[in-house]
């Protein structure tokens, strides 16, 4: 339980610092190492080693690594009404929101005869890591899928761990059908990164891995990115976070559910409550008590609230100062006047604004993506939308009438540079243009 309310104003240079340090992410000498041995060993065994590794980390022996035809079929009859409805309506909200980020190609003629356009195109294959933990995650597979179905990749490949049956959630298959996603594998963990990096006789290697995992997951996909060449992951990873900025009319219920919606994610979570109301403070830290009684999650979330904060500031300017420095996965503003606090706030991977406006929104059904930078990362790195699973590329077509024009302009540059080979590859044809004047 959060038992202490830290005044901003009492801190020197250094607590301040401390106060807003994160719980350090698990890496380790020995975490490196028991990684790089599952890489190295499904990058030498492929198949062989993700049953072996299955068995071992989930206790289940499969018999194929694929999803079977018929489970694929009979999942969305397993499911009542009201899930099948609440996974489309979800469904509906983020394709809502990412559609209407899909880029056109720009042209433009930078001068006479020179014509530059910028071109996107979607990433060929993506992976997409499915966590199953304590239930399964239909949101994440929305949350990856959707933007891989607009984007238009070629290939969509899901991987997620199996349950002690051996199965994968009927949630997850029928979320992986909406976002027309064919290919289906039942492992996790470390193993699945290095299948996707590397590939093995069943699952084919792709371009880029997408989605949330635990430490195992986010050091094989760090490793993965330095050893495979072409592969990349979508964004560094840590520890879940939310912070909330609240003003003495804020409900103090609000905020503390919000608060602990975030602590229920793991014990390694930080939350994180600005306000320049003591009183309101003190409320919160009361509500916390009574709302962590009824959580099935509730040890989960005490231990995540040892490592949260209590924060009273000067004022609401101070407490955008304070958020904007630490840069928080996700941000609630639960002010009057809400809307006001928005344009001095930068770092936030997502924004939630208004007493009704709660983080589960984004987590599930408001449209916006749930997938978001953490551990300072939202200062440098965007949330995850349309653009991360397209590239872009550049094409430029120049007439000889604008290579004439250009030219004194490169062989200047070239020769202040000293690259004889470039400014030569400019003459030449210069040459050839005079040459077919007379």
């Amino acid at each position: 339980m959060i038992k202490e309310i830290i005044n901003w104003q009492a801190l020197n240079a250094q607590a301040k610092q401390d106060v807003l340090s994160r719980p350090a992410i698990a890496q380790s000498a020995l975490l490196s190492h028991q990684v790089a041995n599952i890489l190295n060993k499904v990058k030498a065994d492929g198949d062989k080693a993700l049953f072996e590794l299955t068995e071992q980390f989930d206790g289940i022996k499969l018999p194929t690594l694929t999803v079977p035809e018929n489970t694929i079929k009979n999942a969305k009859k397993a499911l009542s009404s009201e899930r099948l409805a609440a996974i489309e309506t979800a469904y509906s909200q983020i394709k809502r929101f990412h559609q209407a980020q899909v880029a056109e190609d720009i042209t433009v003629e930078t001068t006479p005869g020179v014509r530059c356009s910028l071109k996107t195109e979607a990433i060929e294959s993506v992976g997409l890591y499915i966590p199953a933990g304590s239930a399964p995650l239909p949101s994440t597979v929305l949350m990856l899928g959707v933007p891989s179905q607009l984007a238009g990749c070629k290939r969509t490949v899901l991987v997620c761990p199996p349950d002690t049956q051996g199965n994968i959630a009927n949630e997850i298959i029928v979320a992986a059908q909406l976002c027309e996603i064919d290919e289906i594998y039942t492992v996790g963990g470390a193993q699945a990164c290095a299948a996707l990096a590397f590939g093995t006789e069943t699952i084919k290697p792709v371009n880029k891995i997408f989605g949330p995992g635990n430490k195992y997951v986010t050091e094989a996909k760090k490793q993965l990115a330095q050893q495979v060449a072409g592969f990349a992951i979508d964004m560094p990873a840590g520890p879940s976070e939310v912070l909330v900025i609240a003003d003495n009319n804020a409900n103090a219920a609000f905020v503390a559910a919000d608060l602990l919606s975030q602590a229920e994610h793991g014990p390694d979570s930080q939350v994180i409550l600005l306000s320049n109301s003591h009183a309101l403070l003190t409320k919160v830290q009361a509500e916390l008590t009574i709302q962590l009684a009824l959580l099935s999650r509730r040890e989960i979330a005490e231990e995540a609230l040892k490592l949260s904060r209590l924060i009273l500031c000067k004022d609401l300017s101070q407490a955008v100062t304070i958020s904007n420095e630490y840069g928080p996965e996700h941000l609630i503003i639960q002010t009057d006047n809400a809307q006001a606090l928005l344009a001095n706030l930068r770092n936030a991977g997502s924004i939630f604004v208004g007493a009704y406006t709660p983080e589960s929104a984004g987590d599930y059904a408001s449209g916006t993506n749930h997938v978001l930078p953490t551990y300072g990362y939202s200062k440098v790195i965007s949330s995850l939308s349309l653009a991360d699973f397209s590239r872009r590329f550049t094409v430029q077509e120049i007439t000889p009438e604008g290579l004439i024009a250009l030219a004194p302009c490169i062989k200047e540059l070239t020769d202040a540079e000293g690259l004889d080979a470039h400014k030569r590859a400019v003459t030449i044809r210069l040459d050839t243009l005079n040459m077919e004047k007379k």
